[in-house]
C-alpha cells in the first residue's frame, strides 16, 4: 500500500532537487527496502527482535536512509560511529561495534554499498542499545544462580528516535542507564583507568618479620605502605612523617589503613595481615576489570528499583532499606536502615533475584528443608533417635508428631525420606524470632538467627542460602511502623511466644544482588572479594562475547 505513495514522493523530489540526486536517493532507499524485507540472514535471523524492529522502523519511514546520503556517510552517521568508539567509557568494547566489516562498508560510494552501510549502522546501533541498556550477556545463561532476566530497550523506538535525533550526544545519553549508582561507577572506571595509564600503584612487600604488622611496630615496608595509602587517597602525604620516623607504624598511617580496610570490606583492625596485604596489592588493572564487570551487573538492573525497597548485596553481606524522598524540590534516595547480613556458604550460594515481600512471621517455626533433613540430620538420627530433641526439633508424619524412637532410621535415605522435621518457635529456633517472607521458588527468605556472633566477622558467608540479618526486630520496626504496628506491639507479640503472621498492606520489593565494586555518594570507591567466584564467570563470558563479535 505504501509503495505508490513512496515512489510518488521520490518523483516529486526529483522535480525539486534535480534528477541525479533524487535518483540516487531513490536507489539507496530501494536497496534498503530490498535488504530489509528480504533479509538473507546476513544481519539477523528470521524472527529476531532486531529484524522485526528494523522492518517496522524502516517501513514506517518509507525506507529512507538514516545515516547516509548520495555523498556517503553523513555527519550524523559519523557521530554514531563516535558514539560507538566512546563506548569504552561504559566498560564496553568499541571493537564490538566498529568492526573491520563496518569499516570496510564505510568506504562505499555506490547505491548498493550505501544501502548496506545504512543497514549495518542501524543494526549495530540496536546491538549497542541492548548492550548499554540490558547488558552484553544474559545473566541466567552464564550462571544458574542469577535468577534475573533484564528487560531490553524498545528497539523500534530507538531507531525512530535515532532517525529524528538532532543532537546525537543527547541521543547517546538517553541510551545510557540513568541510575546515579551506574553513573558514579562509570566515573570510578575513568578514575582507575587514569591510574593505570599513570603506571598503577606500588606493590607493598610483606613485613620483614614474616608476621602481621601491628600498630606500634616498626618495619622497612612501612614507607612503601604509606605511599600506597597516599595513592589510594586514604592518607594525606603531609600527615605522614617520611623524614624522621618512616618505619614506625602508628598514628595517621594506622588510621588510613583502617579506612582502606573499610573500603575493602575487611576487618577494621589497623593490622597489615595476609588478607589486607593481598587486597592492597591487587593491581590497578585488576580493579579496572572488576569495575567493568560490575558495570555489566548494573546494566542488568532497572534504573528504578522502587520508591521503597530492600537491597541486599551478597558480596558485601549487608542489607539496606531505602526510600525515595523529596526535599527542596529534588528527589533523592535515603537509607532508612542498614544491617549486617549472613549469606549462603560457597556451596550453598544465595541466588540473585527480585521478589515482593508480602508478610512477616513472628515467632516462626522452622520447617527443615529436605536437603538439610536428609544430609545433615538423618545421619544423626541413625546414630541416636533422640539427637534432635535438645534442639526442639520434632518429627512429623502425615501432619502429626511422632516419636523419633518409633522409627527405624537406618531404613531411610535421601531417596525415600517420608518425614518432615520441624523446629518449634523459641530462642533456639534457627530462624530466631522473626522471618521476612518474599515468596519465591528458591525458598530464600530473610530471618533472625540465634548465632549472633557471626555478625562480628568481616566475611559472613555461613548460611544454607537464606539471608540472616542483624537486629531483625529493628528491621521489623522499620517495615511495620509505617503500616501502624509499633515496636512495643512487636515486642509484646514476641514475648507471648505464639506464632503470628503479619501481612503487609503494601508489598516491598526485595532486590538480592551481587556487587563487588561500587562508588558511594562521597566518591569513595569500594571493592569486595568475589566470595562466590561470580566475577570470574562473568569476566570470561564477556571475553567470549568480545571474541565472537570480532
Amino acid at each position: 500500500m505504501r509503495a505508490p505513495i513512496f515512489y510518488g514522493l521520490v518523483f516529486l523530489s526529483m522535480l525539486v532537487a534535480g534528477p541525479l540526486k533524487a535518483a540516487t536517493v531513490e536507489a539507496i532507499s530501494a536497496g534498503i527496502a530490498e535488504r530489509v524485507q528480504e533479509n538473507d540472514g546476513r544481519w539477523a535471523d528470521a524472527g529476531d527482535e532486531r529484524q522485526i524492529a528494523m522492518i517496522t522502523s524502516y517501513d514506517g519511514a518509507f525506507y529512507q536512509p538514516i545515516w547516509v546520503d548520495e555523498n556517503g556517510i553523513t555527519d550524523k552517521g559519523r557521530e554514531l560511529i563516535s558514539m560507538f568508539e566512546a563506548s569504552s567509557a561504559d566498560g564496553l568494547h568499541p571493537g564490538d561495534y566498529v568492526t573491520p566489516d563496518l569499516k570496510q562498508a564505510m568506504t562505499a560510494t555506490d547505491n548498493a554499498g550505501l544501502a548496506d552501510l545504512d543497514i549495518k549502522l542501524s543494526f549495530t546501533l540496536l546491538n549497542y542499545a541492548h548492550h548499554i541498556g540490558a547488558g552484553r550477556v544474559e545473566p541466567s545463561a552464564i550462571n544458574n544462580d542469577l535468577k534475573i532476566s533484564p528487560e531490553g530497550p524498545d528497539l523500534e523506538a530507538i531507531l525512530s528516535s535515532a532517525r529524528s535525533a538532532i543532537n546525537m550526544q543527547a541521543f547517546a545519553t538517553s541510551l545510557t542507564p540513568s541510575s546515579p549508582r551506574y553513573q558514579r561507577l562509570k566515573q570510578g572506571l575513568a578514575k582507575y583507568r587514569e591510574i593505570v595509564a599513570a603506571g598503577g600503584w606500588v606493590q607493598v612487600p610483606a613485613p620483614s618479620t614474616g608476621k602481621s604488622l601491628k600498630p606500634g611496630m616498626t618495619d622497612p615496608m612501612v614507607p612503601v605502605l604509606a605511599r600506597r595509602l597516599v595513592q589510594a587517597g586514604q592518607l594525606n602525604e603531609a600527615d605522614y612523617d617520611f623524614a624522621t620516623a618512616p618505619e614506625l607504624f602508628e598514628g595517621a598511617i594506622v588510621d588510613a589503613t583502617k579506612r582502606f580496610q573499610d573500603s575493602l570490606g575487611l576487618e577494621i583492625d589497623g593490622v597489615i595481615g595476609p588478607n589486607t596485604l593481598k587486597q592492597i596489592n591487587i593491581t590497578a588493572e585488576q580493579r579496572v576489570e572488576q569495575i567493568e564487570v560490575n558495570l555489566e551487573r548494573r546494566r542488568w538492573m532497572p534504573d528504578d528499583l522502587g520508591d521503597y525497597y530492600i537491597f541486599v548485596n551478597l558480596a558485601d553481606q549487608y542489607l539496606k532499606v531505602v526510600k525515595r524522598i523529596e526535599k527542596n524540590g529534588k528527589t533523592r534516595e535515603k537509607t532508612l536502615h542498614a544491617a549486617r547480613a549472613v549469606v549462603g556458604k560457597t556451596y550453598h550460594k544465595t541466588p540473585v533475584f527480585t521478589e515482593l515481600m508480602t508478610y512477616l512471621v513472628l515467632n516462626p517455626n522452622w520447617n527443615v528443608p529436605y536437603s538439610i533433613a536428609t544430609r545433615e540430620y538423618l545421619p544423626k538420627l541413625r546414630r541416636n533417635p533422640g539427637a534432635l530433641q535438645a534442639q526442639n526439633i520434632r518429627v512429623l508424619s502425615g501432619g502429626r508428631q511422632i516419636s523419633p524412637y518409633s522409627v527405624n532410621w537406618s531404613a531411610y535415605s535421601r531417596g525415600n525420606f517420608p518425614f518432615r522435621l520441624q523446629q518449634a518457635s523459641g530462642p533456639r529456633n534457627a530462624l530466631g524470632r522473626v522471618k521476612f517472607m518474599f515468596p519465591n521458588k528458591y525458598n530464600i527468605y530473610i530471618h533472625d538467627t540465634p548465632s549472633k556472633s557471626l555478625f562480628k566477622k568481616a566475611s559472613r558467608v555461613f548460611s544454607h542460602g537464606c539471608v540472616r540479618v542483624q537486629d531483625p526486630l529493628k528491621l521489623a520496626e522499620v517495615i511495620l511502623g509505617p503500616e501502624g504496628t509499633s515496636r512495643s506491639s512487636i515486642d509484646a507479640t514476641i514475648n507471648r511466644g505464639k506464632r503470628r503472621v503479619v501481612k503487609l498492606k503494601t508489598p516491598i520489593p526485595v532486590h538480592i544482588s551481587y556487587l563487588t565494586a561500587w562508588v558511594n555518594k562521597d566518591g569513595s570507591v569500594h571493592f569486595r572479594r568475589d566470595v562466590y567466584g561470580r566475577d570470574a564467570i562473568l569476566s570470561k563470558a564477556l571475553e567470549r562475547v568480545q571474541v565472537a563479535s570480532n
